[in-house]
């Protein structure tokens, strides 16, 4: 591992929700919204309604690090991950990405549910920007870590929560993933596949890989994770050695 070289980097990222409005907006909308949000910010007047998701949020992930995003429900956590998935975008600040990212942030994400399991690997791949001759040569890895052999034809909206848990999170980790994050969906799988997905991850740590982990179980972040990051409310608590990270978050929520 490098600590030089930076793998993830949040510069003051911010993401607005404006409330009652659901439609996707467009380019030209983001942009409207970042100069009226700069304006407003340069006059001194106060922001628009809505909910503040993210409020100026900054950290640094070293690459072959392993790190920990901590905070209750709500904090901002999975805003985050959207963000660095580029499922979302944010409203102000710079989000730095070196490297491809292998993602599992909810049961089925990625996945498409009118394709079978083995299309989906294919698709996964494919989306990450592998060469053909390269999801062939890990494929038979996948299906065996997903203990999927006999319903891999079947389409993916007849699998169990349990069994795209599995199947997910086997094509994210074993598509050569420069960067994996993983959010709280693990938990959805029993405590053998738990165990499997932890050795999983620790197996990529020692490959130089870099994982960003989202987890309620402090032994868990404990066991995987060198570093981390505590949200509330949006905003960062503390970021640093997780340890400290852990014991900030615990004495916070109390016994």
């Amino acid at each position: 591992m490098s600590s030089e070289v930076v793998a993830v980097r949040f510069d003051g990222v911010s993401k607005h929700y404006r409330r009652g409005n659901q439609h996707r907006p467009s380019v030209g909308d983001h942009w409207l919204h970042l100069k009226a949000h700069a304006g407003s910010r340069l006059r001194g007047r106060p922001r628009p309604a809505g909910a503040l998701a993210l409020d100026d949020v900054s950290f640094t992930v070293r690459q072959g690090d392993a790190y920990a995003l901590l905070g209750a429900n709500g904090a901002g956590k999975t805003t985050a991950l959207r963000i660095l998935t580029r499922i979302s975008r944010p409203t102000s600040g710079r989000v730095s990405v070196r490297g491809r990212i292998g993602a599992l942030i909810e049961v089925g994400a990625g996945l498409h549910p009118e394709l079978s399991g083995r299309e989906n690997i294919w698709l996964y791949g494919t989306i990450l920007g592998m060469l053909r001759a390269e999801i062939r040569q890990r494929f038979d890895e996948i299906v065996a870590f997903a203990e999927l052999e006999d319903v891999l034809d079947r389409p993916l909206k007849y699998f169990s929560s349990g069994m795209q848990l599995r199947l997910g999170f086997s094509i994210a980790s074993h598509l050569s993933p420069d960067i994996l994050v993983v959010d709280e969906a693990l938990a959805v799988g029993d405590l053998a596949f738990q165990a499997k997905c932890t050795e999983r991850m620790l197996r990529m740590l020692d490959e130089g890989r870099t994982l960003i982990y989202v987890s309620h179980s402090l032994p868990s972040v404990r066991e995987l994770c060198r570093r981390g990051v505590l949200l509330d409310g949006g905003r960062s608590v503390v970021e640093g050695d997780v340890d400290e990270v852990v014991q900030t978050y615990a004495a916070r929520v109390g016994p």
